[in-house]
């Protein structure tokens, strides 16, 4: 028989479901099944439970063909469970490894109708908070049951459905239903505790809750919070029809629903201020209303107090309280602020009078109007016209011609720009100015940090790469390849993106986990690609007689990534060895990343006539068309070149040490878009060989493209900017 059933909601957690049914498929005890139901999730989620249900026979895929919300949802899914416990996890938080261990031994000795389990709050910065179950039971309880009314303080644990292991029997017996709604954990945690006859305490942290930086009601300002007094009530009237069986529990019930009403209030992010006095009087007559018949002793101190005000419908007075709370609490913070900034301060202080300047006259410009028709475009750091934000400027021009639009480019990388393309150079006065007044900011990196998006500006952030390494927070975990990153600043720059350019499902599932933020994602294909896609046999010859190259010469492009752990790392890769297995009509383009700009200019390297380094080519796009193979180990033109369908083949000398130091989101030697050689004899023997065009290389290929490459139809940049600009809808996606 099945010990467990999880049932697994799933709406828009896509960057984070994957490592919740891992970790649930991967614990040492098999006797489960997990009920994924997807809400009708506008992101990939349905998609992400129909490949677990296709290749693990455990897992149910359940498609709602509309959004009916968290509660009805686990009903949904509790309907079709058939083991002897229920666990409701929800799709963005995990478990930890092995607990389920423990969790089936301790089911199996005390057979409880409600097993509690610990858990953590884990944090963006890897951090995790301890529950309060310690502080609930200071000596937790050991083997055995007991009923709620022997240990009423069971109450003050999280009311949430994924601490507590329901017997499927009993909770089908007791009727009881998730009801709709928000705050739909209330009606059910409160009562499962109050009828169980057997309740079991596992002091095991088992679930790791995630603490969301968007999309979490708790970070959700609205009148939709109001619907907590609703779930109470439902308690409230479950217990009236209970009767005098749970009357010796109304106190401490009651207590936790004033503390809950005070908890809600008393979070600035999620009841405005204009709403706070109609949810005070809220709570003063669910108070009058439900008040055990004997009274109810205040709680001691400030809250007590709060209890009384609550009691006597004194808002103002309340409200006063609240407000000397608060700055009581700022000043704390800013007295540990203060030592903190000692060190800061000095260093601003040596900040030159033309950086002080420049700042000041860029505020002064915050204050003048936003240029409505005014684009500013940038790219890998100013270091020229490129990537993503150059096809979205020309896309730009042709389908908003009303928009100006201006690049930010270094003194040094003037002369690469396109003729006709109007620009200003960083660091200058004009630079601070289009940054404070430009209607849109678009950039493949983001902007510096005294960059303040006003509330008129629209940030499009395009990336410039499906990621095969660790990005963004996930490099928390990888402080070698994070070359001590501030990641508290990095979130800081997220929040200012207002749109996320994806080039496919895969990076969405990525950049939401990575870069957790309010902003909204364009999974529309990369807009660089878009010229890969359209362009012409003529085109195509006429970017290899600009490069030299002839009809018949076989083309091979080797473009690594770098290695941020090892800034002075060097594939072992020797060009005239590699020259000597081509055809004689072989050529090859080399081009380093642009991190190697001054080591490359630096050494001047001298290769044979047939060699070519095109590290200084402005458009990498010319040099795809060029090529006839690619080479590379874990950059991202990969992705690229695969839309164009020709072979590539991965050279992965270093990929143990790689993905150890610097992190990887999969395996490209598993998963790779042609052949594979560990070796520089293997790179060799594939193309003396020619079984870097092999059937087999072609196949992997083709399953790669189908993976990475579907969007890329060259409309990319043109979806960007119909959305971005132009305020179009988005293309529709299929319905649930």
């Amino acid at each position: 028989m099945t010990l467990i059933s999880f049932v697994v909601p799933a709406f828009r957690v896509q960057g984070y479901l994957r490592e919740c049914l891992d970790s649930i498929l991967g614990q040492p005890v098999t006797d489960i099944e997990v009920i994924g139901v997807d809400d009708c999730s506008p992101d990939d989620s349905g998609e992400i439970l129909a490949e677990y249900a296709a290749r693990d026979q455990r897992v149910q895929a359940i498609r709602l063909t509309e959004n009916v919300g968290l509660g009805p949802a686990r009903n949904i899914g509790l309907d079709r469970a058939v083991g002897e416990y229920v666990w409701f996890v929800d799709g963005d938080d995990w478990l930890a490894p092995d607990c389920l261990v423990e969790v089936a031994e301790r089911l199996r000795a005390d057979r409880p109708d409600v097993l509690l389990v610990d858990h953590v709050r884990t944090h963006w910065n890897d951090t995790a908070t301890r529950s309060a179950m310690a502080e609930v039971f200071p000596e937790p309880p050991g083997a055995g049951t007991f009923r709620l009314r022997d240990r009423p303080e069971t109450l003050h644990l999280l009311h949430t459905a994924w601490n507590r292991l329901v017997r499927r029997r009993f909770l089908v017996e007791l009727g009881l239903r998730f009801a709709p709604g928000w705050y739909e954990d209330v009606s059910f945690s409160y009562p499962v505790l109050m009828a169980a006859e057997r309740i079991a305490v596992l002091d095991r942290v088992c679930v790791n809750y995630r603490q969301r930086r968007a999309g979490a009601i708790t970070r959700t300002r609205g009148d939709r919070h109001f619907e907590v007094f609703e779930q109470w009530h439902r308690v409230f009237r479950l217990m009236d029809s209970w009767g005098p069986a749970v009357d010796e529990l109304r106190p401490a019930v009651f207590e936790r629903m004033i503390w809950h009403y005070l908890t809600v209030l008393g979070n600035g992010q999620r009841i405005a201020p204009e709403l706070r006095p109609g949810f005070f009087r809220q709570i003063t007559a669910d108070y009058a209303r439900w008040v055990p018949p004997d009274g109810r002793p205040a709680p001691a101190g400030v809250e007590g107090l709060k209890y009384r005000l609550v009691a006597a419908g004194r808002w103002r007075t309340f409200s006063a309280l609240r407000t000397a709370s608060q700055a009581r609490d700022a000043a704390r913070r800013t007295a540990r602020g203060t030592k903190r900034r000692v060190a800061p301060a000095a260093r601003h202080s040596a900040r030159t009078a033309r950086d002080a300047m420049l700042r000041g006259y860029y505020r002064a410009e915050l204050q003048r109007p936003v240029e409505e028709t005014l684009a500013v475009y940038a790219a890998y750091w100013y270091r020229g016209y490129a990537c993503n934000p150059a096809a979205v400027y020309e896309a730009a021009r042709r389908l908003a011609p009303q928009v100006r639009g201006v690049w930010i480019v270094r003194r040094d990388r003037v002369h690469t720009l396109p003729e006709g393309v109007e620009y200003v150079v960083a660091g200058t006065p004009a630079y601070h100015r289009v940054l404070a007044r430009a209607r849109w900011l678009v950039n493949n990196v983001n902007f510096p940090d005294f960059v303040r998006k006003r509330p008129e500006q629209v940030h499009l952030q395009t990336h410039h790469g499906t990621p095969v390494k660790v990005m963004g927070l996930d490099q928390q975990r990888y402080p070698l390849g994070a070359g001590g990153m501030d990641f508290a600043g990095l979130l800081r720059r997220v929040d200012r993106w207002d749109y996320s350019v994806s080039s496919n499902s895969f990076s969405t599932q990525m950049w939401e986990r990575a870069y957790p933020a309010a902003y909204t994602t364009l999974e529309v294909g990369y807009p660089r690609n878009d010229r890969l896609v359209t362009a012409t046999a003529e085109e195509v010859r006429r970017v290899r007689a600009d490069l030299g190259l002839g009809d018949g010469e076989r083309v091979v492009l080797y473009a690594p990534t770098h290695r941020e752990h090892l800034p002075g790392y060097r594939p072992p890769f020797d060009p005239d060895r590699f020259l000597d297995v081509l055809s004689p009509t072989g050529r090859l383009l080399m081009r380093s990343h642009y991190f190697h700009d001054r080591d490359r200019r630096a050494r001047r390297p001298v290769y044979r006539d047939r060699i070519r380094d095109v590290s200084a080519h402005p458009r990498v796009e010319d040099l795809y068309l060029a090529a006839d193979v690619l080479v590379t180990d874990y950059s991202s033109a990969m992705f690229d070149y695969a839309v164009l369908d020709r072979p590539i083949v991965v050279y992965a000398p270093d990929w143990d040490a790689y993905r150890l130091a610097r992190g990887v989101y999969f395996d490209v030697t598993a998963e790779p878009p042609g052949a594979v050689a560990r070796t520089f004899a293997d790179l060799l023997d594939l193309f003396r060989s020619g079984e870097y065009g092999s059937d087999a290389a072609g196949k992997a290929r083709q399953q790669f493209r189908a993976r990475f490459c579907a969007l890329e139809d060259g409309r990319a940049a043109e979806r960007v900017v119909r959305r971005v600009f132009l305020n179009e809808p988005p293309e529709s996606r299929p319905a649930c």
